[in-house]
């Protein structure tokens, strides 16, 4: 029989893989390099990028040093008590974690357990969920992971010395600004006196008086208000490039906002009445220095 030429090359491909020397093997394929997550701090530390193979351990020394792969790269959550360390963090795979920082001469070190979070469906439960499972489990530390709002807790006491000082500082804005405002009643107690001669009665210059305090309170609280939303991205951005963190320092929240207008506009209209009512009580005359 004759066969086609073409045939002729895939018959001798297929001779020669017959005929050979041994058997075929498949290349064994390359073990997978475990993946990493590194911190941004550490990455710009040492100029890594993502896609890199990098040693890692546990020892100081480099002793038992591991190869992983950089999968990516994250900020690290934004912690006030962390505030000046230095964020060279990694985030691993738990058998890899287990795996680099096991001991390796115990070998239960694996399977062993030290800490374990539960989540409740209810928080409220946490105390007793604790007492239940320390009287089944004598010896267990049960604690939560949530900061206690208690008298000792760092925040806690924040709160109360910037309250402290929001209150102080209040109080003698309050006595600077009456005296300001007594001193510029004072400049136009002329004017004062010429609306008495012209007939306005007490009552009708107050409600004047009342009415121009108001507005300066309210423009005056409202370009602080304006201010403060400008200087807070400044203070923010220059803090957080001197501490390299993602932790927002200064926020002005639409409720602080109004609180501070809520204090600031009756305080205002308050020192305007008062020393322009002191100014009011005294005679035509002496209004117009005569």
């Amino acid at each position: 029989m004759v066969l086609p030429r073409a045939w002729i090359p895939l018959l001798a491909l297929v001779s020669s893989l017959a005929v050979g020397s041994g058997p075929v093997v498949a290349a064994e394929p390359m073990p997978e390099v475990p993946r990493v997550l590194l911190s941004r701090q550490l990455v710009e530390a040492q100029g890594l990028s993502v896609g890199q193979i990098v040693q890692l351990a546990a020892d100081p020394a480099g002793v038992g040093a591991r190869s992983y792969r950089i999968a990516g790269v994250y900020e690290p959550l934004p912690d006030p008590f962390r505030l000046t360390a230095v964020r060279l963090e990694a985030r691993f795979h738990l058998p890899d974690l287990i795996g680099l920082t096991r001991a390796s001469d115990d070998p239960l070190e694996a399977e062993s357990v030290t800490r374990v979070n539960v989540a409740l469906d209810d928080p409220d439960d946490a105390q007793a969920f604790a007492r239940d499972l320390t009287s089944r489990l004598p010896g267990l530390t049960v604690q939560t992971t949530s900061r206690p709002l208690s008298g000792s807790n760092l925040f806690v006491i924040l709160d109360r010395f910037h309250a402290a000082i929001a209150t102080v500082t209040i109080l003698g804005s309050t006595a600077f600004l009456l005296a300001l405002m007594v001193m510029r009643s004072e400049e136009r107690r002329e004017t004062a006196g010429i609306l008495r001669l012209i007939g306005l009665s007490r009552p009708r210059i107050l409600l004047e008086v009342f009415v121009e305090a108001l507005l300066v309170a309210l423009a005056g609280a409202l370009i602080g208000v304006l201010i403060a939303a400008v200087v807070q991205g400044l203070f923010n951005r220059f803090f957080q490039w001197r501490y390299d963190t993602a932790l927002v320092f200064v926020r002005v929240t639409p409720g602080i906002a109004l609180r501070c207008v809520a204090i600031a506009v009756p305080l205002g209209v308050l020192a305007g009445v008062v020393s322009s009512w002191t100014l009011l009580r005294r005679n035509i005359m002496s209004l117009l220095r005569r």
